[in-house]
Order: structure tokens, then sequence, then C-alpha cells
């Protein structure tokens, strides 16, 4: 039986990429580091390069993407989080109306006749960079959460009661009491994935509390710039550690939270990146 796909509704986070200034380099660290597939997506003769990462070559495992820079670097090298909306159009007109800034956009991603989406670049109030995403053919991230791909994207921000009335309105999150602190959610997500790519959602998350499933990203209170902070899952964070090191990055920092092990790295071009192993206080 063929795998659902995993589409994102309005707000969800849905997919991520990284700009770096050699391509080539960032592909032989990721590759390392991860285990990744690619495959170049542009065909020859199209200038620059769009290669999309994998674990096994195929789109149904699609994590991520490695792209030439195709507008000016406007600050340290950073993975991007895209954020699925219904209609870039309206999303953009929204963030605007809210504060924030569209940069670039709304424009259409791919070949005309079989567009991958429509996308546009925006800053929120405080700072933090991220895209808006309308899907076309590329749906997002189809393997989440599983070790060597994406497992959570965090806004990391100066002021969280700002950015959630921000947010909020153009993404529709809500934050409950009862979930972890800075925790924002979709209502309806957890129902969409039992309905879709996850069946089991429910069943694996009976340990957690009412809306667990429906949370989409996290918003952190930070001293620093704002921005987002993309964290991968593995298997073994000092395993991770080590290969990361043994491929050319530097470890910034460790720690333990109740459900994870964690160290923050950055990439040898600059790009800094989480690696997250969950580790429950159950060990299960």
């Amino acid at each position: 039986m063929a795998m659902t796909p995993h589409t994102y509704p309005h707000g969800v986070p849905c997919w991520i990429d990284l700009e770096p200034p050699d391509v080539d380099a960032a592909l032989a660290f990721y590759g390392a580091l991860f285990g990744w597939t690619f495959t170049e997506m542009l065909p020859p003769g199209v200038p620059g390069r769009y290669v999309v990462a994998s674990l096994d070559g195929t789109d149904a495992t699609a994590v991520a993407a490695v792209a030439t820079p195709d507008v000016p670097a406007g600050g340290a090298l950073a993975w991007n989080t895209y954020l699925a909306v219904d209609d870039v159009v309206t999303a953009s007109a929204r963030v605007a109306a809210s504060g924030g800034v569209v940069e670039t956009g709304p424009e259409t991603v791919g070949p005309p006749d079989r567009p991958a989406g429509r996308m546009a670049r925006i800053r929120d109030p405080q700072g933090a960079p991220s895209r808006l995403w309308e899907a076309g053919t590329r749906l997002g991230a189809q393997t989440v959460n599983a070790p060597g791909t994406w497992n959570f994207s965090n806004l990391r921000t100066p002021d969280a009661t700002a950015a959630l009335a921000f947010y909020g309105p153009v993404l529709g999150w809500e934050v409950d009491p009862e979930l972890a602190v800075g925790m924002a959610r979709v209502p309806g997500y957890g129902e969409h994935l039992a309905a879709t790519s996850d069946p089991d959602i429910f069943e694996r998350q009976a340990f957690a509390p009412p809306g667990f499933a429906d949370a989409v990203a996290g918003v952190v209170e930070d001293d620093g710039p704002a921005r987002w902070s993309v964290a991968f899952a593995v298997a073994d964070r000092d395993v991770a550690v080590a290969a990361a090191e043994s491929a050319g990055a530097t470890v910034l920092s460790s720690a333990e939270t109740e459900w994870t092990r964690e160290a923050e790295v950055r990439d040898p071009q600059g790009a800094v990146l989480v690696l997250s192993q969950f580790a429950p206080p159950d060990g299960g």
C-alpha cells in the first residue's frame, strides 16, 4: 500500500532549506552527518542549483533542500523554515497588516506547468526571517522526527508575547497553559495527521496532555536576535556530535531536558543547527 503523503495545513511549519555559499561543501557535510541522499532538481543549463535531500533518493522520504542563494545574503547563514499557508497572497497581506515585512514575493517557484509552490520571504516584527509556502507539487518534508530528519523549528525571540500577537492572526497559532511553556499549536493538526500520514499519533502520544498533537513550533524567549532554530532528530546525541565534529562542525553547547538530549553545533559554513535525541524520563 502506498504511503499517504504528508501534507501541512495552514500555519504548520512544512519545509526547511539551506542556501550556503558552497553547495557541494554543504552536501558533503550533511551527507556525512545524516546519511542523506541528494537529488539535483534543476535541469542542465539552468542557473544555480536546487538539491533535495532524502533518506532513500525519492520524494517519499524528502527531508530538506540545499540550494544556491537567489537573493543576497541578509545576515549569518541559517536554515530557513517554511510556514504552510492556504493562500500566499492573502497570508502576505496579513503579514504586512500585522507589523511584519514581506521582503520578496509572492512568487511561483518551479516550472510553470508543474510549479513546486508559491513563496514569499517575510520577517516578523522582531526581525525573524522565514518563508510562507503555498504548496504545489512540493508538499513539504515527507519524513520527519526519525533519526537524520527534521524534528522541530523553534522561534527564538526577545518578546514572545509580541511574537504570538503576530503569528496568531497570520497563522492561527494558539498557546495553551496546559502545554509546555511557549508551545504553539494549530488546532486540529493532530486530527489531520491521524487522518492522513500518521494514523497512530494519538496512541503514540497517549502520555501527553490534550492538544499536544497539535503542537507545531516552540516560541522561546531569547536575548539574541529573533530567529528560527532548526532541530534534527538523532538516535544518539553524542555519536551525532562526534560525527559533526569529524565533518568539520563546531560544538556550541549541549543540554539535557526532560525529554531530550541536545547539542547545538555550527556547520563548517556557519549555519547553526540542533541535534536532538529523544530521551523520555522512563527510557521508553
